[in-house]
């Protein structure tokens, strides 16, 4: 079987896509000005997690069992983190009367409010989540995000699945 696609070898994929998607996205902001909102900020979180799960895993090198379990936490990253992006692309798409209003900033919402609060904050979204800057292809950053999560997933499932 080609390296790539040897256990190791999916799980360094992985991890090094997860390092180019969070490389890309610091490009987006501090080159670029695309600020992140709320939505964003936890996307990169779970693709971070994915990043870190999945290096482990590489580096690990697991047999059936415990490729498995490395699969499944890979797996529940990329489901997270497309539940995440899924919301953020319904916000950009509502209709403009239906948008949440504009909340705080992150460092606002973290020195004010409980940290159960501004967890639910970040996870919720608020009109800044709606504005739409950067594209490619005609899809926005959200909806790019919620295809690399799909793509996540199916390389766990193929890890978790895979007979050697």
């Amino acid at each position: 079987m080609n390296r790539v696609f040897s256990v190791r070898g999916l799980f360094g994929l992985i991890a090094l896509a997860s390092a180019g998607l969070i490389a890309f996205a610091l490009y987006l902001q501090h080159v670029l000005g695309e600020h992140p909102c709320p939505l964003c900020i936890t996307q990169r979180l779970f693709v971070i997690a994915i990043g870190i799960v999945a290096l482990a895993a590489a580096i690990h090198n697991p047999a059936q069992t415990a490729r498995r379990v490395w699969s499944v936490l890979v797996l529940l990253c990329a489901v997270g983190g497309g539940i995440v992006a899924a919301r953020h692309v319904w916000i950009q798409h509502l209709p403009e009367d239906q948008v949440p209003a504009c909340g705080p900033d992150l460092a606002y919402m973290f020195q004010n409010f409980p940290l159960q609060k501004a967890m639910e904050l970040l996870f919720t979204g608020d009109g800044n989540c709606a504005q739409i800057g950067w594209t490619l292809l005609g899809f926005s950053i959200p909806e790019w995000t919620l295809l690399a999560f799909a793509g996540f997933a199916c390389a766990a499932l193929l890890q978790f699945f895979r007979k050697k």
